[in-house]
């Protein structure tokens, strides 16, 4: 279904140059006696890399065609990353190219939303926060603030955060995946 370029808008699947590509911004312009165009910021969903790329206004563009799925991931093995369609309980694997940064959050019973395009998997999106434990950081300070410095703290999961002093080695926190950044405490 192709419609013109002046249709754009943001969070938009769109297929470019054969992949499927999200718009992550778009500007309509139309300078003086010159011809409409829109300057859209893009991210191509196959590959990961950001572009940006202006169309004429009277540009066909066509909609991809994507399907989402909600995954529940079971366990790693070597470079594979295995997940369950929690819809028709069909398992499947992704490689960690395809996981990109996100394979790093992977834990067993953490449920996703993938897209798929053309029936494969093209990126997946991580839960808003995950709660995980401390299992390494230095002592807590007892003067410690929460405006006071930050220091490393490793995760169950292996990954390194930044955490404010008074948080203490097998206490849980909530950290944002997207940023890697520690949220809060977790509460029990």
């Amino acid at each position: 279904m192709a419609f013109s370029a002046t249709n754009i808008r943001k969070g938009m699947v769109i297929v470019f140059e054969n992949d499927p590509c999200r718009v992550i911004d778009f500007r309509h312009h139309t300078p003086g006696n010159l011809r409409a165009m829109v300057q859209t910021k893009m991210k191509n969903l196959r590959t990961g890399s950001s572009f940006e790329h202006r169309f004429r206004a009277d540009d066909a563009i066509t909609k991809a065609d994507m399907e989402t799925h909600e995954l529940e991931f079971l366990y790693q093995g070597g470079d594979s990353y295995h997940f369950m369609n929690t819809e028709n309980y069909d398992q499947l694997e992704m490689d960690e190219e395809t996981l990109g940064d996100n394979a790093k959050w992977m834990q067993p019973g953490m449920k996703i939303l993938a897209e798929w395009y053309s029936g494969k998997p093209v990126s997946i999106q991580l839960p808003q926060y995950l709660v995980l434990e401390i299992v390494e950081t230095a002592p807590v300070m007892k003067t410690a603030t929460k405006t006071a410095s930050a220091k490393p703290a490793k995760l169950e999961n292996g990954v390194t955060v930044n955490v404010p002093e008074f948080i203490g080695q097998g206490e849980k926190v909530k950290v944002n995946p997207l940023t890697g950044e520690y949220m809060e405490r977790a509460k029990d």
